[in-house]
């Protein structure tokens, strides 16, 4: 299964399906906006914003607001932030983040992006280079849409969720991560886990433990350092962890398709 191909990159802002204004950044432009988070600032609910190409120093902080922000794509825009995640979002009710790269290049415990209790969607974005998982999701009402998206080159895991959320994740490719490239924990915890590609990650390519559960379908998890799928005993997921290999691919670890285990991150010392 390939990766999900990136968007086409965006010469032009789509036309805003809210009806209101489109807010352009633009650096280079004195007409627009110098950063992201200006444009977010006079954003009206149903105005987009849309990022021209180009590499901003920026954080951008949503709470208690939608949002419609379309980058150009990810392989033209990038948000970075020395200090903090780049991107945080809490209790955001809808809206969409589409065809942007965010980038932590700090040396503190951030995540390239931070969900908290939000409902929306995130596709066809890069979180790379976070200290922490390059995504976290977290909170008993986090519901947010993942698609498409590019996960890697993270510290530790690519997405992990935790605290109670209950993802939509699909068609992501989490690659290169130091640890897992999808994990969940917890007591209510449950993503949907389907078609993702879970590749060359320094341990497995998914980890569920700490009582989480998941639906787990047609992903592939592939040229891991360890298993394909970790699970604890206390997890469950669908299909049975015995027949997930029947609908899942996880050939190609050296350790196996999965495994069950107490201590599932005892090869980090934790």
């Amino acid at each position: 299964m390939p990766p999900s191909p990136e968007k086409p990159i965006l010469s032009q802002p789509p036309l805003n399906p809210f009806g209101g204004k489109t807010l352009i950044v633009d650096a280079e432009q004195p007409d627009c906006f110098t950063l992201p988070s200006e444009a977010l600032a006079q954003a009206q609910e149903d105005d987009q914003i849309f990022i021209r190409p180009g590499i901003y120093e920026d954080r951008l902080v949503m709470t208690d607001r939608t949002i419609h922000l379309v980058g150009a794509g990810r392989d033209q825009v990038t948000i970075f932030n020395r200090r903090s995640g780049p991107c945080y979002l809490q209790r955001v009710p809808g809206g969409q983040i589409s065809g942007v790269t965010f980038r932590y290049v700090g040396s503190d415990q951030h995540s390239a992006l931070n969900i908290l209790d939000s409902v929306c969607t995130i596709s066809h974005c890069r979180a790379t280079e976070g200290i922490l998982s390059g995504v976290v999701i977290y909170g008993p009402d986090c519901r947010p849409t993942l698609l498409g998206n590019e996960i890697s080159h993270n510290r530790e895991s690519g997405i992990f969720s935790f605290a109670g959320a209950q993802p939509y994740l699909r068609e992501n490719s989490c690659v290169g991560n130091h640890h897992f490239g999808i994990a969940a924990r917890d007591e209510g915890t449950r993503p949907d886990v389907i078609k993702n590609i879970c590749r060359e990650n320094m341990l497995s390519g998914i980890l569920l433990f700490h009582f989480a559960k998941a639906l787990v379908l047609e992903n592939t998890c592939t040229d891991n350092a360890h298993w394909g799928v970790v699970l604890t005993p206390d997890c469950e997921t669908t299909p049975t962890p015995e027949d997930l290999h029947q609908s899942n691919q996880l050939a190609d670890n050296p350790r196996g398709a999965y495994t069950l285990t107490t201590e599932p991150l005892a090869d980090i010392g934790r």
